[in-house]
């Protein structure tokens, strides 16, 4: 619809977009082992397959930073054939995650793991085109940070001063560009001056990109090899996870930036998997949605798919019409461009403001990006969602509460004081509070087989807001003690949907009296003072004090028909 009326936007978009990602997908393609072509191929085929299948109008797909950080160990153990068998394998997983719809489950990544993992790849990403910056060959080794002190110490014994001022002066190009007029390219501007000066002043120091292929290679599934599916079946799986996880925040980001555009979770992973699987049959490496191109189209008007389009369809003119070209750009200003780049993906703001916000999550932010940076980018999600979740389960489990409350608001009719003593005495009422589950059980439930000097001890359950297994064992050992101390423990207000939890591990027979709970406190408590009466504790009965019981347990909607404070 929007590329109908108005397809002129589009076409600017896509066209700028292709320009901002021509130097970035050259540079991924070179940090990840297998080449700049490889980087154009994936740019190409995979930009193209995900615009069309999908499921954002504004998504731009292509290699990207945080995909390369998985792919250079995984080249360093299987070589150029693994990684494209590992591409393959991802995109089949990916597709099968979008047919069992688990694209919807991104809306439970906490923000705290995003920030860390953003923060996180920024770092590796910089720290990966060290080597090209300082104009010296890459070390051996997958760990960014010994590769990068390696890198650093060659430097330090034969500088390569001219490849360094090349990566800074692109860098400081890009970053203070746009400052000034972020609607202009300067990353290509940079890149194309950078090899101006190559090429005039014959700087031999400024290594070049190489020989480039002048179209994209035939399909072709040579590098296969059945033998070895079985041990890239784990870097698959890493890969196919960051994938999504990578593709469904852009395309999150994207929805944010605009109004009325909503992308299909699922559909997107269906789209990122048939581009995952098209493009190692070029040559290309494993793509994903890709965060900071997305954003430039968007801010360049695109209105529907015809931009994402445009950008393939202008970066496979480049790669047929311009490859000598290309191929002369100097390594050092890519790097400063991916450097640069990197600096850009750092939102100080949102870091500060999610730091600021509590110490959780402020410590999920930090052991995000440090396990990024010394880790992988997959085992630091894991690493940041279970600290998020033990951390979350930690606040929950501190607004479980066990209170003791008065009962003479709840007595009915008219008695004397002594009575009302004698009941105090021989009667105390609890009431739960908050959730009843695993992390909170063990903290309060134990206190209440401590209770001393009682007959009856009742329960007001009405504000449980959840029962798991582990409270209702840990409750029903608190009530076991009691009934061995000759304790009577009544139930009131327990919700029908907590009934089989507790009646799954037998607590909610240990709870029942004269065959059932109570709907209500008032009812709780009459049935205590007719057990004090036939104990001997109460001279006089109180008239009708115990309700007429029923020959079946009470009915769900009973309990749910009383006033909550009666409970």
């Amino acid at each position: 619809m929007a590329a109908r009326r108005d397809p002129k936007r589009d076409l600017l978009a896509g066209l700028t977009v292709a320009i901002v990602a021509l130097p970035l997908a050259l540079g991924f393609g070179v940090s990840s082992g297998l080449g700049a072509e490889a980087g154009l191929a994936t740019a190409v085929v995979a930009g193209a397959l995900a615009a069309v299948f999908g499921g954002s109008n504004l998504q731009v797909s292509g290699p990207t930073g945080a995909m390369t950080v998985v792919l250079v160990p995984i080249v360093a153990q299987h070589g150029p054939g693994g990684v494209l068998t590992v591409g393959l394998i991802a995109g089949v997983m990916l597709i099968g995650l979008a047919l069992a719809r688990a694209g919807r489950y991104m809306q439970y990544v906490p923000a705290p793991v995003v920030e860390g993992f953003t923060l996180g790849i920024a770092g590796v990403i910089g720290l990966q085109q060290v080597p090209n910056a300082l104009g010296v060959p890459k070390p051996d080794g997958d760990q960014v940070l010994v590769v990068t002190w390696r890198a650093v110490a060659s430097f330090a014994e034969a500088p390569n001063w001219t490849a360094l001022a090349l990566a800074a002066a692109v860098a400081a190009v890009m970053l203070l560009g746009a400052r000034w007029r972020p609607a202009i390219p300067f990353s290509v501007l940079a890149v194309i001056g950078a090899t101006v000066v190559a090429q005039v002043f014959h700087l031999d120091a400024a290594r070049p990109i190489g020989d480039l292929p002048a179209g994209l290679p035939a399909p072709s599934l040579s590098f296969l090899d059945p033998g070895a599916l079985g041990s890239l079946l784990a870097p698959a799986v890493a890969v196919a996870a960051l994938a999504a996880l990578e593709s469904l925040l852009s395309a999150s980001v994207a929805d944010g930036m605009t109004v009325g555009q909503k992308h299909d979770p699922d559909r997107e992973l269906f789209g990122q998997g048939l581009a995952n699987i098209a493009a190692p049959l070029f040559g290309g490496v494993p793509a994903t949605g890709a965060i900071a191109r997305t954003a430039v189209n968007v801010r360049t008007g695109a209105g529907s798919r015809l931009a994402s389009l445009v950008h393939a369809a202008v970066l496979a003119v480049i790669v047929f019409a311009a490859a000598p070209l290309v191929s002369r750009i100097p390594l050092a200003a890519l790097a400063g461009v991916l450097i640069a780049t990197a600096i850009r993906m750092v939102e100080v703001g949102s870091l500060r403001a999610m730091a600021r916000a509590t110490r959780s999550d402020a410590i999920v932010l930090v052991l995000t990006a440090a396990a990024t940076l010394a880790l992988d980018l997959v085992y630091a999600v894991l690493i940041g969602l279970a600290v998020a979740g033990a951390l979350a389960l930690r606040a929950v489990a501190k607004q479980a509460r066990l209170h003791q409350v008065p009962i003479a608001a709840d007595v009915s009719g008219d008695h004397s004081a002594e009575e009302h003593a004698l009941l105090a005495e021989h009667i105390v009422a609890y009431r739960i509070d908050g959730p009843l589950f695993f992390a909170a059980a063990h903290r309060f439930l134990l206190e209440l087989a401590e209770v001393a000097d009682v007959r009856v001890v009742i329960l007001r359950m009405s504000r449980v807001s959840t029962i798991d297994a582990t409270g209702a064992l840990v409750l029903k050992d608190a009530v076991t003690k009691l009934h061995r101390r000759g304790i009577t423990v009544l139930a009131s207000g327990i919700r029908p949907g907590q009934r089989q939890v507790l009646d799954s591990v037998g607590a909610l027979e240990l709870l029942r009296h004269e065959g059932r709970d109570f709907a209500t406190t008032p009812e709780a408590i009459a049935a205590a003072r007719a057990h004090l009466h036939g104990a001997g504790l109460l001279s006089v009965p109180e008239q009708s004090s115990v309700p007429e019981q029923p020959s079946v347990p009470v009915q769900k909607n009973a309990m749910t028909s009383q006033e909550e404070p009666a409970r």
